[in-house]
């Protein structure tokens, strides 16, 4: 019984220590931090096939101010809901 829950503790590490912060949080809850590139204005963000985060963006203006988004999932049983916090950085 021990070498069976040793050998599945490993292969658990084993999955989790391949996947990406953003495969983490869709799949298995949790949060992960997008930070867009300086003067950078988020437009939409959306998920898609293989667990990839594709965000529109378009180049700040005169008078735009950094916000935070939280995009964020919301599962039919409220286990496991995955977020991504959307940074801008305008200077």
């Amino acid at each position: 019984m021990k070498k069976l829950l040793l050998v599945g503790t490993l292969l658990m590490a084993l999955c989790l220590s391949g996947c990406t912060s953003q495969q983490m949080a869709r799949q298995f809850g949790g949060t992960t931090t997008l930070n867009l590139p300086e003067n950078t204005k988020l437009i939409n963000a959306t998920w898609k096939e293989g667990d990839s985060i594709w965000y529109l963006t378009r180049s700040s203006k005169a008078g735009d101010v950094s916000e935070t988004y939280n995009f964020q999932e919301s599962s039919s049983f409220g286990v496991m809901e995955g977020k991504v916090v959307i940074v801008e950085h305008i200077k």
